[in-house]
């Protein structure tokens, strides 16, 4: 019975993986990947046919991940209104912001009951709270594992099907937590491109490009209205160009509200590739990238200190009062001359 139905699974989308006897992800074809109405087409033709052909009632999610995805489907499960079919990017924003703050955060598939007490150390108690969470310090605080889940509950995805785990970088992060809140859109506007231009230069270093950008920024847990928007940018070709990137995280611009007090922000890369790989065609090309741009930069704040030279908004000086404060920052010996430690015979 598990073999026929996920032979008939297979029959729906060009990537099928069997996640267990009766579950499985199937990739959505790219023609319908962004028609709603389409998606809850194919997944009631999914429903019905399983239960034609086999007799097994089955409940379809349909998300832009598959974290996303398992929880649509437990949402199919769970709610009649649905009827069995959730595709979860055609519900309404509010409404799903209000179901996440509602269910525990053990409703998200892996997290289990252990992990749940520990999330709840650290005030993640909901759905809603892991999604809203710092993606640096869940990962300091747990592991990768955890951080790529809360970052496909924003509709990152970042979690693989099992046979395209290699062990290389999967995605990348910039983040911080501001030492002084930004309260405009251009203090965010700058802080959004010095966190894509430290992207950049880290792609480089890793000889990487990446295909997806995902701007975000938040308040603090302990103000009255939390915010934490989002924006994922899917760009043209792969790039590790400074310029595409600080395009692509100033998408997230219109979502930041003037006098909001905004307490972290940063940008995240993901569907990483080799550099090597990668060949666009000349007519995608831009003349900055031939230029090398990121390069040059890189090369400058080798030399002179990455304070001191930056790309548009990322480069204005005196550096923001928003940056983190680094007080209590240890003596740079091996990198920085004059904080050598002394010696005295």
């Amino acid at each position: 019975m598990s073999r026929r139905f996920h032979t008939l699974l297979e029959r729906f989308g060009p990537g099928h993986q069997e996640y267990s006897i009766d579950e499985g992800f199937v990739e959505i074809p790219a023609r319908i990947a962004n028609d709603p109405g389409a998606l809850q087409a194919l997944g009631r033709d999914m429903k019905d046919t399983i239960w034609q052909l086999i007799g097994v009632p089955v409940c379809v999610g349909i998300a832009g991940t598959r974290t996303e995805a398992k929880l649509a489907n437990r949402t199919a499960k769970k709610l009649a209104v649905f009827d069995g079919v959730c595709v979860w990017p055609a519900t309404r924003p509010e409404w799903r912001q209000q179901l996440m703050s509602r269910l525990p955060v053990s409703e998200v598939w892996g997290i289990a009951s252990r992990l749940e007490r520990r999330l709840a150390a650290h005030g993640i108690t909901t759905i809603a709270d892991l999604a809203a969470a710092d993606p640096v310090m869940i990962r300091k605080a747990f592991n990768v594992v955890v951080m790529r889940t809360a970052l496909e509950l924003r509709g990152v995805a970042c979690i693989p099907a099992e046979e395209d785990r290699t062990g290389k970088k999967e995605q990348l992060i910039v983040s911080r937590s501001f030492s002084e809140k930004i309260t405009t859109r251009d203090g965010m506007r700058q802080a959004l491109s010095i966190y894509a231009q430290q992207a950049s230069t880290r792609l480089v270093k890793h000889g990487q490009v990446a295909k997806i950008l995902t701007a975000f920024a938040g308040t603090s847990h302990y103000t009255e209205q939390v915010r934490y928007p989002s924006q994922v940018v899917r760009l043209p070709f792969p790039t590790a160009d400074p310029v595409e990137l600080i395009r692509a995280a100033h998408r997230l611009l219109p979502q930041i509200e003037e006098g909001v007090r905004w307490a972290r922000a940063g940008v995240t890369l993901t569907d990483l590739r080799p550099t090597e790989v990668i060949q666009p065609l000349d007519l995608f090309r831009h003349a900055h990238e031939d230029a090398g741009i990121s390069t040059i930069i890189d090369k400058i704040q080798h030399k002179t200190g990455r304070d001191m030279l930056g790309l548009g908004w990322g480069g204005m000086r005196p550096g923001p009062s928003w940056q983190m404060h680094r007080g209590m920052l240890s003596k740079r010996a091996t990198t920085h001359w004059d904080e050598l430690i002394t010696v005295k015979a």
